[in-house]
């Protein structure tokens, strides 16, 4: 297994210990700290495996295949956390775990017919979006807080819904093509 496969793995093992602090946090009151650095660690080495990967030509299918998967249960994960303590509205949540079961499904399908999928840059994009919203949302609006009464929070999040809904569309109109629906 080469270092950007490891590097991805890491970031799934990252999830449970994420889960944890974030599961604690009512009775500890420093705990979502801890979970927003977890989470946000876990997020950072989605851009690191990526690197490692272009960089020493350590592109393989498992890779293709997990990176994608690491970041939809560190999201799913998050949100389900975020829900279950009343900071988010479900219906948000269930949307963007929808567009991600419905991506992971089309992965599914592809890697069935021999065909791996890579994200685009709109994929990219929310993944950054729905990271700082969800850090964000996690610390209760700060560090903007500080600063203004305005929900950052909330704003940031239904931007990274927007684009959410936006990219799987986006991945669904481009990738379509490729794969051999039978009717």
């Amino acid at each position: 297994m080469n270092l950007a496969n490891k590097v991805t793995i890491a970031r799934i093992l990252l999830i449970p210990i994420f889960i944890l602090l974030f599961s604690k946090y009512p009775d500890w009151p420093d705990g979502i700290y801890y979970a927003a650095i977890v989470f946000i660690l876990a997020s950072v080495t989605d851009k690191l495996d990526g690197y490692i990967a272009r960089k020493y030509n350590q592109i393989t299918n498992l890779g293709k295949l997990l990176d994608p998967l690491a970041d939809k249960l560190l999201i799913s994960a998050a949100l389900i956390l975020l829900v279950s303590q009343h900071r988010l509205y479900a219906w948000v949540a269930l949307v963007i775990v929808a567009r991600e079961v419905i991506i992971t499904g089309i992965r599914l399908v592809a890697v069935s017919q021999k065909i791996v999928l890579q994200a685009d840059r709109y994929g990219k994009i929310k993944m950054v979006s729905q990271v700082v919203a969800i850090t964000v949302v996690m610390l209760d609006n700060h560090p903007f807080a500080f600063i203004t009464n305005i929900p950052i929070d909330q704003i940031l999040i239904y931007f990274a819904l927007i684009i959410t809904v936006y990219s799987g569309f986006n991945y669904i109109k481009n990738n379509y093509h490729s794969l051999k629906i039978e009717s």
